[in-house]
């Protein structure tokens, strides 16, 4: 199971420094990824940077961790533009990319990046179909109900061709989103508990027997640490890794604790976990 850590971007705030200090800490302790939350014009949700702008700096500065905003709420955002800034982003991290993908769940913010909220399900199926198609070849023909692409294509491509996709799950993801699942994405992130998880994710795997993918979902899960006892989320890490999960997330992220406070715990993290794992 890889294990990585989400940068408390939210706590951190306008501190680069930290930012900066906590991506390579992270890095050094052997995490295998870093998750960075995305928020453009939402209120009332904390102070956070825009994830692929944030990633392109940290993509100069660490050299093994994998990158991974989670979730871009892609319908609201332009597709052959995100194309395009995720395939430099790729570049510049070396090949280090895996993106989270989420409908989104504000129509404020849809209506304030002029996008449609009421068609987003269907217009972020579409999306990724035509990323995955964008992102490895030259030249693209594509015919959709959102888009209209006539021999045209991004250049230069990524290093991962395609780019790796997750879906931002929930507690219980809606047919449409296992479908969605199923057919386009590399995994998903699971928000529910082990028992749901291992019902959703064979629905999941059945659902891609179909596409002839059933082999390629994997599925991650997030532990926060936080107001919790060393008993209590270790407990919920073995829950985790139980139920087949093949990632994992720790947070450091709900205690309010200075950027001294998140390196510490994040180190605390680390060693607690590989006694254990």
């Amino acid at each position: 199971m890889r294990v990585g850590i989400s940068l408390p971007v939210r706590e951190l705030g306008d501190d680069l420094g930290a930012i900066r200090e906590f991506a390579l800490l992270a890095e050094a302790l052997g995490y295998t990824h870093l998750r960075v939350p995305d928020q453009v014009i939402r209120p009332n949700s904390g102070h956070l940077h825009e994830p692929m702008t944030l990633l392109a700096w940290l993509a100069g500065v660490t050299e093994s961790i994998e990158l991974c905003p989670s979730v871009i709420v892609l319908p609201a955002r332009q597709t052959a533009l995100f194309a395009k800034q995720a395939a430099e982003v790729d570049h510049l991290c070396g090949g280090r990319l895996r993106l989270g993908i989420g409908v989104g769940t504000s129509a404020d913010e849809f209506n304030a990046l002029g996008a449609d909220f009421h068609t987003r399900g269907r217009k972020c199926t579409e999306q990724m179909r035509l990323l995955s198609r964008l992102w490895t070849e030259d030249e693209v023909t594509f015919d959709g109900e959102f888009h209209s692409i006539d021999k045209l294509g991004i250049n230069p491509l990524p290093l991962q061709r395609p780019i790796p996709m997750w879906i931002g799950g929930s507690s219980d993801p809606v047919p449409a989103v296992r479908r969605r699942i199923a057919e386009c994405s590399d995994g998903w992130f699971a928000l529910c508990s082990p028992e749901a998880f291992r019902a959703i994710q064979e629905d999941i795997l059945t659902l891609a027997d179909a596409f002839g993918r059933r082999d390629n979902i994997s599925a991650e899960s997030g532990v926060g640490v936080p107001g919790r006892t060393r008993e209590e989320w270790t407990g919920l890490v073995r829950e985790r890794a139980a139920s087949g999960v093949t990632h994992l997330c720790m947070r450091t992220l709900g205690g309010q604790l200075d950027a001294a406070g998140h390196l510490d715990l994040a180190r605390e993290i680390y060693q607690t976990l590989a006694e254990m794992l």
